[in-house]
């Protein structure tokens, strides 16, 4: 039987060292490479060991280069490498649609030159943006993205579907990432609420609390990718786009809160009442891709996840206060790696 040959782009990020796991766990004989720059490569919230020792290659390369040659002999590849979030988005703007997107596209063209067989893209649920009746969107309703990060989903997905190929492209509109990773982000909304409640025993909550978020764990993320590499077209259609989450953890802001009290009971929770209302409030309908994914449905539950994270966090000592503008907020690398000199302001090494 032939090696399944995996590639796997931005690595070396939070979701990725999750992924690569699973993905070694489940397939044990697969031949599994990672593309990443190593922009965060030295962000690990876990030292017990590096992450890609589970790989069989890992590649320092910009994704922005990658050509069919590169990725001639692959069976599958998942695309997570992004500009990952709506600050960083707003501060790289012009970068996060050349990264985002336009390099997506020009990835998802080098593997269908190349044969490759499967094309994941990590997209978003926050191409629906705002959603003022409540009702939960479905891939059928209406999109309304609000950020750089949202449009540059929203125009990779417009692409893939144009794409003339034969290659089954899936692209995954994840929920909220949350949850324990050896490179954690705290840049999400309920990883930053543990982290609050457990180096200062407060979970501040800046907005009214009232919007909707859809949450996933990074875990079952990863079950959604391995469903999406084995996909066959029948399966949804050569190309498919479709929410990938559970009712079940469409969740409004406080509530998240809250809970976090309720698994620390010594962090007080604030919620700031007379904030400004956020947009950025949907719920979402996951139906189709439970329909589609009846065996790689999400498994992890909030309290469950809400421990994982205060244990890990307890383990390490985390005791940051101004966690915020530490190594742990994404944007802060970057930042720094360009005001230094590192990287240009394209985000490309700097000459």
């Amino acid at each position: 039987m032939k090696t399944m040959r995996i590639l796997i782009t931005g690595n070396m990020g939070y979701i990725g060292p999750v992924l690569a796991r699973h993905l070694r766990q489940r397939f044990p004989e697969a031949y599994l490479v990672g593309v990443d720059r190593g922009w965060f490569a030295h962000c690990l919230s876990d030292k017990r060991g590096l992450p890609e020792v589970v790989l069989d290659e890992q590649w320092f390369r910009d994704v922005r280069d990658l050509t069919a040659k590169d990725l001639t002999g692959f069976d599958a590849v998942v695309h997570l490498a992004a500009v990952s979030n709506d600050a960083m988005g707003k501060r790289f703007e012009i970068v996060t649609d050349q990264i985002n997107c336009k390099a997506s596209l020009s990835v998802a063209q080098a593997a269908a030159e190349a044969g490759v067989k499967h094309f994941v893209f990590a997209s978003s649920c926050s191409v629906y943006g705002a959603a003022a009746d409540g009702t939960p969107r479905s891939e059928t309703s209406g999109i309304a993205p609000l950020t750089a990060y949202a449009h540059s989903k929203i125009d990779t997905e417009t692409g893939l579907a144009a794409m003339d190929t034969d290659m089954v492209i899936t692209a995954l509109r994840f929920a909220t990432a949350c949850g324990a990773s050896p490179r954690l982000r705290l840049d999400l909304v309920l990883n930053d609420f543990v982290a609050g409640a457990v180096a200062s025993g407060k979970v501040e909550v800046l907005s009214d609390g009232t919007p909707w978020r859809p949450l996933i764990h990074v875990r079952d993320m990863s079950r959604a990718i391995e469903w999406a590499i084995q996909r066959p077209a029948d399966n949804g259609g050569r190309y498919l786009f479709v929410n990938a989450g559970s009712d079940r953890w469409n969740v409004q802001i406080r509530d998240l809160a809250q809970a976090v009290g309720a698994a620390i009971p010594t962090a007080e929770v604030s919620i700031s009442t007379n904030a400004p209302a956020d947009n950025r409030s949907y719920r979402v309908d996951f139906t189709l891709f439970e329909q589609l994914a009846p065996e790689h449905q999400p498994i992890e539950t909030l309290e469950g996840t809400i421990a994982e994270l205060r244990d890990e966090l307890q383990r390490t000592a985390f005791s940051d206060r101004n966690f915020r503008q530490s190594g742990f907020i994404r944007l802060r690398i970057l930042e720094g790696l360009v005001d230094s000199g590192v990287l240009a302001p394209d985000l490309r090494a700097a000459a």
